[in-house]
């Protein structure tokens, strides 16, 4: 067996490991988790700590480089990794059919997701975020790169319980977003300075 062949099996048997932990009340929370929208008040909180850090200039330079990072990272994700490697997701592996817990919508049929599932999107754009986040504020807040980390990383593990993502779509998923959300932190932090010389 191969190398690419070992990591493969491992990688289906921790998500039948995850994805087996299921029950009622898991279903119910790590469907919101896996919900945007759930979100919605944490980004605002990071909004409101970028225009505590850097005033409402800074803010407005801050949420267009916000915008394009996420840009970046959710169809970077699509283009380069699920449009190419063209990875089925778990729910849609015929062979994993009865093997994997899958949540029902209202019409009582499985939510699968898209054919495609490497890598995360999800995984992508908050570690995206969670490491800007951590690269722009740097200094700022004591133990907020743990807590961003550890959010990102709760939303990662939600996809796989979920049935739509293996453990390794949601890490490679992970890596990509922080180098996207690393880049855009110098980028960021380049311009703050430059803006601040001049005022």
């Amino acid at each position: 067996m191969s190398l690419l062949e070992h990591l493969d099996a491992w990688d289906r048997s921790l998500f039948l490991a995850i994805n087996g932990l299921h029950s009622s009340f898991s279903d119910a929370v790590m469907s919101q988790v896996s919900e945007p929208l759930t979100w919605i008040p944490v980004y605002l909180l990071l909004l409101f700590l970028l225009k505590q850090r850097f005033g409402w200039n800074g803010l407005a330079w801050s949420v267009p480089v916000i915008a394009l990072m996420v840009l970046c990272s959710d169809s970077g994700s699509v283009v380069l990794f699920k449009n190419t490697v063209q990875r089925l997701r778990p729910s849609h592996v015929e062979a994993l059919n009865g093997s994997i817990h899958l949540l029902t919508d209202e019409k009582g049929e499985f939510l699968r997701g898209g054919s495609f599932g490497f890598v995360s999107s999800h995984a992508s754009n908050h570690f995206a975020i969670a490491v800007f986040m951590i690269g722009v504020l740097h200094g700022s807040l004591r133990g907020l790169a743990p807590v961003l980390i550890g959010w990102a990383v709760v939303i990662g593990y939600s996809r796989i319980y979920l049935g739509m993502h293996y453990p390794g779509d949601v890490l490679v998923g992970a890596l990509y977003g922080a180098l996207i959300g690393w880049s855009f932190a110098l980028l960021h932090t380049g311009v703050m300075m430059r803006i601040q010389r001049l005022g």
